[in-house]
């Protein structure tokens, strides 16, 4: 067991070395995140319930989002983007003898204001989005239920990038948006 944790430790160090490094290499690069800068990010995680009829654990989310860097504002920079993700729910119980599923897609337009602190290749940024969602369930007891809407979409989300090259990086956002809390990667195109 103790090997185990020494291991580990000794890739968590190696790993931590090789960021810093990679990290202070990039000279001049403090934010990556400019006035003029192009960013798509791809996550995935826990979707937004929007509806509130997630009825079991099981919600997932993807968004892809596309961002301008726009107007710099006093230390940040505030960016205009548009997003577009998905989010599914479904649940079986086969003691009450019934089936649910839940999807939504969403389309918006999304506005943010980044900040890098300081610190080689990370971005932190808050935002807001708004646009319209396609929602769709079908629900089944002993009757088949299934029902469409089209509704307004408003959303609030934090979140934070750190690139490993200046093109290429990490991203997690969390908040009310297509997604609740998701993990992926971010390009940076300009």
């Amino acid at each position: 067991m103790k090997r185990k944790n020494k291991i580990v430790v000794i890739l968590f160090f190696v790993f931590g070395i090789t960021v810093s490094a990679t990290a202070q290499s990039r000279k001049g690069l403090i934010t990556p995140f400019r006035k003029g800068s192009m960013t798509l990010n791809l996550g995935v995680g826990f979707g937004t319930d929007y509806k509130n009829e997630f009825r079991s654990s099981s919600a997932i989310g993807t968004k892809a989002a596309l961002e301008f860097g726009i107007w710099q504002a006093g230390p940040g920079v505030i960016s205009l983007g548009i997003e577009g993700g998905a989010t599914a729910s479904n649940r079986t119980d086969r003691y009450y003898r019934d089936d649910f599923r839940a999807r939504t897609i969403v389309f918006a337009g999304r506005s943010a204001w980044h900040y890098g602190w300081r610190v080689p290749g990370l971005d932190t940024y808050a935002g807001l989005s708004g646009g319209v969602g396609f929602h769709h369930y079908e629900y089944y007891d002993n009757r088949r239920y299934d029902d469409n809407e089209v509704f307004p979409v408003i959303g609030g989300f934090v979140g934070v990038s750190y690139f490993f090259t200046p093109s290429f990086g990490v991203n997690a956002e969390a908040g009310f948006d297509i997604t609740s809390i998701q993990g992926g990667v971010i390009f940076k195109l300009k």
